[in-house]
């Protein structure tokens, strides 16, 4: 799989641009702050839809633009697709996506069309960072490859903004009739928790042997364990996870009412990297916290492989800045067992190019125009 050519309108500060993609892929070379991370950010949008990097569409848009567009002509997606487009409008905060001309009616029919991992220097937020740094990583890994995952994600996310704002109306004046418009959405919360939780347990004991021998690739000796913390149920099959979560939610309603939020499901879990029995996010050194995140986004790439049948796009932001030449050429290594597919890399100098993405072709990037490397 590999995307032919974008074109970008009014995105991020590209006024227009087209760019034509050989199918080993491009390197954009150019100083910071030109433009260089925002192809990358438009291409992992036709991932997910979503901005890796902003909160809100509307930050998209190029300043004084009322809307951005971002298209793609895509060989060989899993999804059978050939082109893929995307347009937001700032006044109506409205987003089309369509499908070889087609508009998808669900945002959710057209995610993955063109899979994509992204690494970048600050991936080591996965391991730094708050758990929703983590719980995002499981959330988009787990949802390009099991739809299953995916339906029960949208389900939960949908029961619990509906619970907190029942929640948020009875502070200061609980009553029982708020409680039980609360306790409404239980059942949904339950059952489509469950599923995330039972999947999500699923793939890291799974994973957990793989993570390991990748850090051992890498370089790191000591055994990183992964383990998923969870707010409300214990160990059980799917099904009594749903009858536990269902009871850990009305034990809770009260609690929850004073506090206007929902405290226990799968929206408060974390990914836990644990080095001797600590948290590697507190207890490992900087090295150990890059090596480990870089170790997820490699896993990443190997589940998408996997699952679709083809590698994903492969989206590299200067990601081997801080690491020394040896580690960098292990990552990659790792990355090219997988099958290495199309490959975006952004660095700041051409001589920043790794030795073994020397083959790709590279352009030069400046106030938001590409030209010619030599231009």
């Amino acid at each position: 799989m590999h995307v032919a050519r974008l074109a970008l309108r009014d995105w991020r500060n590209y006024a227009e641009t087209t760019l034509a993609i050989p199918a080993a892929g491009l390197a954009l070379v150019g100083d910071n702050g030109q433009g260089k991370t925002n192809v990358l950010e438009a291409l992992y949008y036709l991932n997910l839809f979503r901005s890796v990097r902003a909160s809100r569409d509307k930050e998209l848009v190029r300043f004084g633009a009322p809307a951005f567009h971002v298209a793609a002509d895509v060989e060989g997606s899993p999804r059978a697709v050939a082109r893929v487009a995307v347009g937001y409008e700032a006044t109506t905060q409205r987003k089309k996506v369509a499908l070889d001309g087609v508009e998808a009616t669900r945002l959710s029919d057209a995610v993955g069309t063109v899979p994509s991992v992204l690494l970048s220097p600050d991936d080591v937020q996965l391991v730094r960072g708050a758990p929703s740094e983590r719980r995002r990583y499981l959330d988009v890994a787990l949802a390009l490859t099991d739809r299953r995952y995916l339906h029960a994600l949208q389900q939960y996310r949908h029961a619990l903004a509906q619970r907190n704002a029942a929640l948020r109306a009875l502070l200061g004046r609980p009553d029982d009739a708020g409680l039980a418009t609360a306790a409404a959405f239980e059942p949904t919360l339950a059952t489509a928790g469950a599923t995330l939780l039972a999947r999500r347990q699923r793939w890291i004991d799974a994973a957990a042997p793989r993570y390991d021998a990748l850090l051992d690739a890498i370089g790191e000796r000591a055994a990183v364990r992964l383990a998923l913390r969870r707010f409300g149920v214990g160990t059980a099959d799917e099904g009594d996870l749903a009858a536990q979560l269902a009871e850990s939610l009305a034990s809770h309603r009260a609690t929850d009412a004073r506090r206007g939020t929902t405290h226990v499901g799968p929206h408060r879990d974390d990914l836990q990297l644990v080095l001797d029995g600590r948290e590697l996010r507190s207890f490992g050194s900087a090295g150990q916290q890059r090596s480990a995140a870089l170790a997820l986004r490699v896993l990443e790439a190997e589940l998408l492989r996997t699952a679709l049948g083809v590698p994903p796009l492969l989206l590299l932001d200067d990601p081997f800045a801080e690491l020394d030449a040896t580690r960098a050429a292990r990552i990659l290594a790792l990355l090219g067992d997988t099958g290495l597919g199309q490959v975006v890399l952004a660095v700041p100098r051409g001589e920043d190019v790794p030795r073994a993405l020397g083959h790709l072709a590279a352009v030069r990037v400046q106030a938001g125009s590409v030209s010619e490397a030599g231009a």
